[in-house]
């Protein structure tokens, strides 16, 4: 947005700490779209309506946050937070983009966990369920064409895509192997894995900024060895203290221990943005440690999908049915059971994220010149296209054939999923439309049948 008179002449004036608060929980409840609308918003607000910002270091920060694991939209209101107020401000801009979100979640699982097989809500989550499906797809596809630029990435994507489908190897090891390609062949034929992008910049100029281009980094934002070594031991207590008292009360074995160390994992390997994280979170949760059901975990990602707040949120809803359905804290008490277990994973998943950023924020304010994609990440990158498709079929095959092979072919549900599909390649509405649209649908189609 394009500002004119006064504003475009003089900086705007300092901004409080409450201000800011302010700003930070209004965006935790408009936060939709995933990380490229939550980004979006973040611009217009901070760049162009507010200017806390200049365009140069929001994109400077938002290109250290894209090479980091985890929620990048998330990392990235965490870093001008700390920027604008210390490690507090980075704190509370980082917890307001996930509580709200949180917050929402237990309840919709709550009442899919106890209410889940009512005719209204089987008949929300029947169109649901294909639309969830297209939206995959199309992930699949967005990040295709913004990462295989040559036909060696091609063949890194067609390879991790084979690795997960037939060999069904485990995420992380597809990761490392990504990485070890990307390293090697940065150094054997680095233009191959040559990269450009981001999410953007703005068309215009808006004007002299609270933190400008050549804004000297504050006193906090300074890089010093004792401050990086207090941010790493505090992180590490912050994790390590309460997974000491699960262990000590519930013992090393107990479902809470083993999600927060499952969820302490997904958190370093979320590379590529939730979609490329969620087979891995599939493989432990579904298969090893059947926290939920394949089925479940389509409509948890429905859910994920139609609330404010990171699309990796969907381990809260994880750790809800996890917590409900094995009854941790007996038959009496399973809403109490869903809820601890969701917030004990949001812990363990976001951690990672707020350390990165309080640790590794003063090393990127150190200089102001473009971060670089590595080698590494471009493979992995690359990696995540294949690993996403897959996911694409996994939900595919559970929409169209709820069944199994030997059953009946779902006609509607893929008429729901081609309709959606439709609406998201061809005429670019968005998620929550099409989402809201198959709901309206599934629901019609209860009720009639």
């Amino acid at each position: 947005m394009h500002v004119s008179g006064e504003r475009d002449t003089a900086a705007p004036g300092a901004v409080g700490f409450l201000e800011a608060l302010r700003f930070w929980l209004k965006l935790g409840f408009i936060s939709f779209g995933g990380p490229a609308g939550q980004i979006a918003i973040m611009h217009q607000e901070l760049v162009d309506n507010r200017r806390w910002i200049s365009e140069r270091r929001f994109l400077h920060a938002l290109n250290y946050c894209m090479v980091l694991p985890g929620p990048e939209a998330q990392q990235l209101a965490t870093y001008i937070g700390w920027l604008m107020h210390r490690t507090a401000g980075g704190v509370v801009a980082g917890a307001l983009f996930v509580l709200p979100s949180l917050f929402i979640l237990i309840a919709l699982s709550w009442i899919y966990s106890a209410w889940g097989h009512t005719t209204a809500v089987d008949g929300l989550f029947y169109g649901i369920k294909p639309a969830v499906t297209a939206i995959v797809v199309q992930a699949a596809h967005r990040i295709g064409t913004r990462a295989l630029k040559n036909g060696l990435l091609w063949a890194i994507a067609a390879a991790s895509f084979v690795a997960i489908f037939a060999l069904n190897a485990p995420f992380p090891a597809i990761v490392a192997c990504a990485a070890a390609i990307g390293y090697l062949g940065g150094r054997l034929a680095p233009d191959y894995f040559k990269t450009g992008g981001g999410h953007g910049k703005s068309s215009g100029h808006a004007g002299p900024a609270l933190i400008d281009d050549h804004t000297p980094a504050p006193a906090h934002a300074r890089f010093t060895w004792p401050r990086l070594m207090r941010v790493v031991a505090a992180g590490a207590l912050l994790w390590l203290l309460p997974m000491a008292l699960i262990v000590a009360g519930f013992g090393l074995q107990h479902t809470f221990a083993q999600m927060g160390w499952f969820f302490t994992k997904a958190a370093l390997l979320t590379f590529g943005g939730a979609y490329a994280v969620l087979p891995y979170v599939y493989q432990g949760a579904v298969t090893h440690y059947g926290w939920a059901t394949p089925v479940q975990m389509i409509d948890g990602l429905a859910l994920g999908e139609t609330t404010p707040g990171p699309l990796i949120m969907v381990v809260a809803f994880v750790g809800f049915v996890g917590g409900y359905g094995k009854a941790l804290f007996g038959p009496e008490h399973l809403f109490a059971a869903g809820a601890t277990a969701a917030c004990l994973v949001t812990w363990f998943t976001f951690l990672p994220s707020f350390v990165f950023i309080l640790a590794g924020g003063p090393l990127v304010e150190s200089t102001h010149g473009d971060l670089k994609f590595t080698a590494p990440l471009t493979a992995i990158t690359a990696a995540v296209v294949g690993v996403v498709l897959n996911l694409a079929l996994f939900f595919g095959y559970h929409v169209l054939w709820p069944q199994g092979f030997k059953g009946p072919f779902d006609l509607l549900s893929a008429a729901i999923a081609l309709a959606a599909a439709i609406a998201l390649f061809r005429y670019k509405v968005g998620v929550i439309p099409v989402i809201a649209s198959c709901a309206a649908a599934g629901l019609a189609v209860k009720l009639l049948t």
